[in-house]
């Protein structure tokens, strides 16, 4: 297989100067491409990739702001790869990534594949909390909580990695953003290919986000559900009610307590022992651990409100998505 590399970068050369260089040091033998497409940066990210040219197969593509879903579709679009390896600006790549993923094909080889996240060393303390609350089994962390099927995996667009095969028959990211990454599983499901887990393909995420823009993104994430779930109601699951129950009780249990029930509140302080102790633990930083109840809370919060609105707003109300929601929708600028 060829591999193709593809980054999708907006407003943060910075970081893809790390990414470039952790796939410098990739120890896989075979040669390979990286494809960066500036989707309409301000910061131009061209002087970066330019340090690369003599060091990696790089190239550099610049085009007006379309999301990175469209980004990453003109990326495969230009590329010369059979297989398209999709990673965001924000992440370091260990160096025996592409050779896991290259065994891990031939062993098993799938159309579509995705790797989990973990915390860097260098990541800050709140970097650390909001990665134990997107990942782990105790919040709503999917497989990169383990809880999904490996063989039957929503790969997240992160890291990502699909044939050219599968890419020309799916004809790639739609325009939703977030949510690209799942409704693109699901349609590739639905044309016959298979997605795994590789468990050994991990990518350090970064996510550069303050608590503030963490809430505006996981409250974005709690939209896209209920419009994924119109689109793909067979896969649906009450689970994803899961947030909004989770803050509606919360608030229940504040409520009640000037009346002097006490048992709902016990259940949420268990609740959040069991993250501070698991946090703690996994971090070896109580201070992670109190901030990762924080990040919980915001999760789950932000989420459970985003949930609620869309499913009464699209669901009950019968809006269209597009109209309705028009922030989670970019137009796509590819032309060839």
């Amino acid at each position: 297989m060829y591999f193709s590399v593809i980054i999708p970068v907006y407003n943060r050369p910075d970081e893809l100067e790390e990414l470039l260089q952790s796939l410098l040091l990739q120890d896989y033998k075979n040669p390979f491409e990286v494809v960066v497409v500036d989707d309409g940066s301000t910061v131009s990210s061209y002087d970066v990739v330019s340090k690369f040219e003599s060091l990696l197969n790089v190239s550099f593509y610049y085009k007006s702001n379309s999301g990175p879903g469209d980004s990453r579709n003109f990326g495969m679009k230009k590329a010369k790869g059979d297989y398209f390896i999709i990673f965001d600006s924000d992440c370091i790549i260990p160096e025996n990534y592409l050779s896991h993923v290259e065994a891990a094909l031939k062993d098993n080889y799938t159309d579509c594949f995705g790797g989990p996240d973990s915390a860097h060393s260098s990541f800050t303390s709140i970097q650390k909390a909001i990665n134990f609350s997107m990942t782990s089994v105790l919040t709503t962390g999917g497989i990169r909580g383990a809880s999904e099927k490996a063989q039957k995996f929503q790969p997240r667009s992160f890291n990502m990695g699909i044939s050219r095969k599968a890419f020309e028959a799916s004809k790639g990211f739609g325009l939703i953003h977030p949510g690209e990454d799942p409704d693109l599983s699901i349609r590739l499901w639905k044309l016959g290919f298979e997605t795994q887990l590789i468990a050994k393909a991990f990518v350090y995420h970064k996510r550069r986000i303050d608590w503030s823009k963490f809430a505006k993104q996981v409250y974005k994430f709690g939209k896209v559900r209920p419009i994924l779930n119109t689109w793909h109601p067979e896969f649906a699951k009450l689970t994803f009610w899961f947030p909004t129950v989770f803050s509606i009780g919360l608030d229940m249990a504040l409520i009640v307590l000037p009346l002097g029930i006490f048992t709902p509140i016990y259940f949420y302080i268990g609740y959040f022992l069991v993250l501070l102790i698991t946090s703690t633990w996994y971090t070896k930083s109580i201070k992670i651990g109190f901030l990762s109840i924080i990040a919980v809370l915001i999760q789950f919060y932000g989420y459970g409100i985003g949930f609620l609105e869309s499913q009464v707003m699209i669901n009950l109300f019968r809006k269209e998505p597009e109209k309705q929601f028009p922030d989670l929708f970019f137009k796509s600028n590819i032309h060839g």
